[in-house]
């Protein structure tokens, strides 16, 4: 999704959200329909699917980047099938860091690629059968949770701990991309990403409904050069406000922000205008992983601002360390428990 998302979507629900009922109704019988029905074809290597319950930014980047490094550092051979939003591509690719841009296959993926082999195709089986091919023994499915298109062992949801599902609402009244019992029907965990009280009412009906919930949180890699200087902050992400409260809880002093839509691809005028706001107040820039890869992607005039931007580089820490493990551990085990059924 490449808009920005109406702000009144994470506020208490109000006349703009009873205004668009109907129409948000007829979204979540179709959806929640598509979800029950839902009989995806399978591959036989196990399929962890990183999904999410709302439309915008919850952490499955970093998450299904936890994921991957986990099951390398287990002997494992992962390979992550993403959608390659914000791409333009059409048919089945394999991210080539050297070779491809964020415009070519997307932001994430081109992050993803740094720790796993990565294809970008909106046929999620045929992507993930390329990847079975190449040699991948376990296969993250970055998003596609609310698709029919590949069957998944174990199906994780991340949600933000400060925004939760926002008013509650299904697209386009709120954020939920259905209506939340038939999500949560399939959902096998739930990993809540922060220390905020926003998701805590979803904690609990994960809880009532006999789902796990795991935390996490995202700690920046390193600190030199931010710690000191007033910043002027940009984020063009699916929820810019948390890599904003990342920077002020690790201590850095945040000055000033800028929000751009999710996937936005920067211009001439964009970095002009940064440039700008930041040399009036002398404020040094920082951004994020995701947006550098799309700067970097950009004219040479934003190319060369990306060279002077700081980068706040994140990890997913989970609160027990054998969290990830685990996961893939039993998402192992449901694959072989499938094998043996269909034998």
């Amino acid at each position: 999704m490449t808009s920005e998302a109406p702000p009144f979507w994470w506020e208490k629900p109000d006349w703009r959200a009873r205004a668009l009922s109907p129409l948000s109704k007829i979204y979540g019988m179709v959806a929640g329909r598509r979800i029950r029905r839902a009989k995806p074809p399978a591959i036989p290597v196990p399929v962890l699917c990183i999904g999410n319950f709302t439309l915008g930014g919850a952490g499955k980047t970093p998450t299904s980047i936890a994921f991957a490094q986990a099951a390398t550092a287990a002997g494992l051979k992962p390979g992550i099938v993403s959608r390659g939003y914000g791409g333009a591509f059409s048919g089945l690719h394999r991210v080539d860091l050297d070779h491809d841009s964020a415009r070519h296959v997307g932001d994430e993926p081109m992050l993803l690629a740094r720790h796993a082999p990565v294809v970008v195709c909106t046929d999620r089986l045929a992507g993930a059968k390329s990847l079975q091919d190449a040699g991948c023994d376990f296969i993250i499915m970055d998003d596609g949770f609310q698709s029919a298109r590949l069957h998944f062992d174990y199906a994780l949801l991340v949600v933000d701990a400060g925004r939760g599902i926002g008013n509650g609402h299904v697209f386009p009244g709120g954020p939920l991309r259905a209506p939340l019992i038939d999500q949560l029907v399939r959902t096998d965990a739930l990993l809540k990403i922060g220390t905020a009280n926003g998701a805590d009412k979803l904690v609990r009906n994960a809880a009532r409904a006999a789902k796990p919930v795991y935390e996490a949180i995202l700690k920046p890699k390193a600190l030199e050069g931010i710690a000191d200087k007033p910043l002027l902050a940009f984020a063009g992400i699916g929820d810019p406000s948390k890599f904003f409260r990342t920077l002020e809880e690790a201590g850095a002093k945040v000055e000033q922000t800028r929000s751009f839509p999710d996937h936005h691809p920067y211009k001439d005028e964009d970095v002009a205008d940064l440039l700008r706001d930041a040399g009036k107040d002398g404020l040094t820039l920082i951004t994020t992983a995701k947006d550098q890869v799309r700067l970097l992607d950009g004219s040479p005039a934003v190319k060369e601002f990306a060279s002077r931007v700081l980068v706040l580089e994140v990890e997913l820490v989970f609160s027990h360390p054998q969290t990830a493990l685990r996961i893939i551990r039993e998402t192992r085990d449901r694959a072989r428990m499938r094998s043996l059924k269909r034998s």
